[in-house]
């Protein structure tokens, strides 16, 4: 398998771009992260078929869909993408928000980091102005990596989602990409 020009990580792992046979691998973070977390903002897993019409809208798109890939045995990781911001409304055509998740037992190695920084460059050479980033309040772990990376935080919206029987709170963040003059 060809590896994409992003760097091999020291620790064992490369980051590429996705491709569908990595949809299993994605979705199964994906699955874990919905039922044990407040990540995202459901309690229904998605099926593969989900994942791979998410997958190939993403592409349609043009967006990138990334992903880490452990070298020692060819296991996910991580992904993350990004897409359109507000249901890609005109005014919003130079913004996209993005997603990154980590498998549990890899978090803490740089894998996220390495994903949203990737995300970053990607963003800038697709002509992108902002890059959005929604966390919940809780996730003290990704707030502190996206402010690292250069995201402010803009917005705290309480009791906006209702995941295991409470309400939580969503902290937005964003990353001005270019000072280019606009539209």
């Amino acid at each position: 398998m060809a590896l994409s020009p992003f760097p091999q990580n020291q620790q064992g792992w490369v980051l590429r771009m996705a491709e569908d046979q990595d949809a299993p691998g994605i979705l199964a973070i994906l699955n874990d992260i919905i039922l044990t977390t407040t990540a995202v903002y459901t309690d229904r897993p998605e099926s593969l078929e989900e994942r791979l019409v998410w997958l190939h809208h993403r592409r349609a798109l043009g967006y990138p869909v990334l992903v880490a890939e452990c070298l020692r045995d060819g296991s996910i990781l991580g992904f993350a993408s990004f897409g359109d911001f507000r249901g890609g409304w005109a005014g919003f055509r130079h913004t996209v928000e993005h997603s990154v998740h980590v498998r549990a037992d890899a978090r803490g190695r740089g894998v996220g980091q390495t994903l949203v920084a990737t995300l970053v460059e990607q963003a800038r050479s697709r002509g992108k102005h902002v890059l959005v980033a929604s966390v919940d309040a809780e996730n003290a772990r990704s707030l502190h990596m996206h402010e690292k990376l250069g995201f402010t935080r803009v917005a705290h919206m309480p009791q906006v989602g209702c995941k295991f029987g409470r309400w939580l709170d969503l902290v937005v963040l964003q990353l001005v990409l270019s000072d280019d003059t606009p539209c």
